[in-house]
């Protein structure tokens, strides 16, 4: 059976505001020529948006100057606002990033069903693939929830979705309002807040204003799910919510968690679910879940069963490596995210080492925030400190648990560690998403350590 096209060449042009002109129909959309994959729409994008929006990094790279590399990989078409000198089909507008929100605008409005929007400081992807399987709704992997990812993901739903879940994320102030307002979510969540990206904002007050602001976006008669601690100040008049959390009153309540296992209680009436993945923050994630299919007025039975498979990676997973087990937390880290993960390795057996990569972007209290994880390491065998924010923490540990310290997760440290983890060892690694995500580092550890049992 043939596969429909994700977009028509008429539909395109009409999105983007073009006349109707002969062109290809496409499969898909990529920014990025390494990955593009054929009958793709390849979006040329400069590497710094200017100041309408705040990219975690900027680039001299312009994906204008990757155009023929894309049709020779073999994308359909290319979406540019200047000449590239390639060969092969153009849609030429003023400015390409415009150009992108102009197609998720245009496939938001060919969308009937509901749209889901989930932020927070930690747990955003983890939650969107929960409910993606609960609902059986669209979403994308990975985590596109920036100024890019948010329109590539809207975009690239199915003309004929029924349910799409999306994150949006923010390292500024307002951003989640303008992406909220693209989405148009028909449901909104707000899982937590913690002090990420705590240099950008004045407090974390500021932090709670950001992430609820989603619900600006919300369709006329649309829910707005919170975590019942962040309070409802400050929340539009009539607009309708639902919490959960631990406390009475929520309208999903965690009443206990064990094993893998919850107990939570919804419309009075108790429900008994297995916890992907396990651990008391997941349990609450869980709740997160139930409590938006209350919303959106579906029981809970498509979420009571879920698997640990759909758990992403990064996100705490054990890998088994022989003598040892790694729990890849690498994906990235915050103050509170940190704490809970320390808390879960205390549930394993035999010795615990915690390698700990740094927190970025805290501001003036970076120093406080990673010396206050010494409490959290307290019952961690060995600790292993990397990054410069790291020596806060390390200052502050019993002399019987400090490892090593280092500044940065090289090929010295991953040997170092390989010669030093014992058979029955739990080695937790976990950072921000640069000091060992982006290195693949908890990966290597594993099959350095796999390959030597």
């Amino acid at each position: 059976m043939e596969t429909q096209p994700l977009w028509r060449w008429p539909e395109l042009c009409q999105a983007l505001g073009l006349p109707q002109q002969d062109g290809p129909d496409v499969t898909g959309l990529g920014i990025d020529s390494r990955r593009i994959q054929p009958g793709e729409l390849f979006i040329a994008l400069a590497g710094d948006p200017g100041p309408r929006f705040h990219a975690a990094s900027r680039s001299e790279r312009d994906g204008h100057d990757y155009v023929a590399d894309a049709f020779e990989r073999g994308a359909a078409a290319a979406l540019v606002h200047r000449d590239v000198g390639a060969d092969g089909p153009l849609l030429r507008v003023d400015d390409s990033l415009d150009g992108l929100w102009a197609l998720a605008r245009a496939r938001r409005r060919a969308l009937g069903g509901d749209v889901v929007a989930v932020t927070g400081s930690s747990g955003k992807t983890t939650v969107k693939t929960l409910l993606g399987a609960a609902l059986d709704a669209f979403t994308t992997a990975g985590s596109l929830n920036n100024h890019l990812g948010v329109p590539l993901s809207l975009a690239s739903a199915p003309a004929g979705t029924e349910r799409a879940v999306l994150e949006v994320g923010t390292n500024h102030p307002g951003e989640i309002e303008t992406l909220s307002r693209l989405v148009s979510p028909t449901v909104a969540l707000v899982l937590n807040v913690h002090p990420a990206h705590r240099e950008f904002f004045a407090d974390l007050n500021a932090i709670r204003t950001e992430k609820l602001s989603i619900c600006r976006g919300l369709r006329d008669g649309g829910v707005l799910v919170l975590e019942q601690s962040l309070g409802k100040a400050g929340l539009p008049d009539g607009l309708r919510t639902l919490t959960f959390g631990e406390g009475k009153g929520a309208d999903c309540r965690l009443l206990g968690c064990e094993e893998g296992h919850a107990a939570y209680e919804v419309d009075g009436r108790r429900i008994e679910a297995r916890v992907p993945g396990g651990g008391h923050h997941r349990a609450l994630s869980l709740a997160a879940v139930l409590c938006v299919l209350k919303a959106l007025g579906q029981g809970p039975d498509a979420a009571v069963d879920l698997p640990d498979s759909l758990i992403p990676g990064g996100r705490g997973t054990e890998r088994p490596c022989g003598r040892a087990v790694v729990v890849d937390d690498s994906y990235n880290a915050n103050p509170a995210s940190m704490r809970a993960a320390l808390v879960g390795l205390r549930n394993g057996r035999g010795r615990t080492i915690a390698v700990l990569g740094e927190m970025l972007e805290l501001g003036d209290e970076s120093d406080a925030y990673h010396s206050g994880l010494a409490e959290a390491c307290g019952h961690v065998d060995q600790v292993v400190a990397v990054g410069a924010g790291m020596r806060a923490l390390y200052a502050e540990l019993a002399e019987s648990q400090r490892w090593v310290w280092r500044e940065r997760a090289d090929d010295a440290l991953l040997e170092e560690l390989v010669g030093g983890i014992r058979p029955g060892d739990r080695v937790l690694v976990k950072g921000s998403n640069r000091v060992f995500w982006v290195s693949r580092f908890a990966d290597r550890l594993a099959c350095a350590l796999q390959a030597g049992a």
